[in-house]
């Protein structure tokens, strides 16, 4: 079945504070969001507008930051009309330069205790969540959170499970979670209401190297499944195990 189209054609332009803009996609998010968000954030990047400081997207957005004293409101807000004017960016390529990175995870065990609440959740056994989980290809929709900290969907809709009524007090760095038809694979060790499915030994922000965050929104992720034995030796190497290639 083709993705439902947002609920509107038209993004909507609207001011963030005294020097941020926000190019929204859609109320929620949808694959046409997402992919809007991602294109339209890499064309503001290749723009390269004098007074432009910072450009992001989020989920179904894209944002810019900018400069009052080389650029006002007003001439911001046409330029941003004009290059939305250009083409239909619900149906717009992805980036250049992504990658598919494949990263070892093991589900289940005492290392992600929560993948019997989550398999429940779905409808599945558990024998059957690990196939679903580690065959899935997911995209990297955005970060954010914590530092390097990817969002990644869309999973099958069996996965459109909700988040925790408690939240878990501690999920480790590495930790990978499901709900809402999403991973996310953690940075940091915090608390979540997320599910602990899988466990990763892949190091997500790296604050010395010359590109801080490992993942790049836009890239694909798929984890394959590896014993604890396997990735407790996988915790040597700077990368857990995570290897990548890239996509044309």
């Amino acid at each position: 079945m083709a993705e439902a189209r947002v609920e509107t054609s038209v993004p909507e332009i609207r001011t963030v504070g005294v020097d941020g803009m926000l190019v929204s996609f859609g109320s929620r998010l949808s694959e046409p969001a997402n992919r809007a968000a991602l294109a339209f954030r890499a064309a503001l990047a290749k723009e390269s507008w004098d007074g432009v400081e910072e450009v992001s997207s989020s989920l179904v957005s894209a944002y810019v930051r900018f400069d009052l004293r080389h650029l006002n409101h007003a001439d911001l807000r046409m330029r941003l009309e004009n290059l939305l004017a250009q083409r239909d960016w619900y149906a717009a390529g992805l980036p250049d330069k992504r990658r598919l990175w494949r990263i070892p995870a093991v589900f289940g065990t005492d290392l992600a205790p929560q993948l019997p609440q989550a398999a429940e959740a779905a409808g599945m056994t558990e024998a059957e969540a690990v196939a679903s989980l580690s065959s899935a290809r997911v995209r990297v929709q955005t970060i954010g959170f914590a530092p390097g900290q990817p969002y990644l969907g869309e999973l099958p809709e069996a996965w459109d499970i909700p988040r925790q009524s408690q939240l878990t007090s501690r999920i480790p760095e590495g930790a990978l979670a499901v709900a809402i038809r999403q991973l996310v694979l953690f940075s940091v060790a915090t608390p979540t209401g997320w599910m602990h499915a899988g466990q990763t030994a892949v190091r997500l922000f790296r604050p010395d190297a010359e590109e801080p965050f490992l993942l790049r929104p836009g890239d694909e992720v798929q984890f394959t499944s590896v014993t604890p034995e396997e990735l407790q030796g996988l915790r040597r190497d700077p990368l857990g195990g995570a290897k990548a290639e890239d996509l044309a």
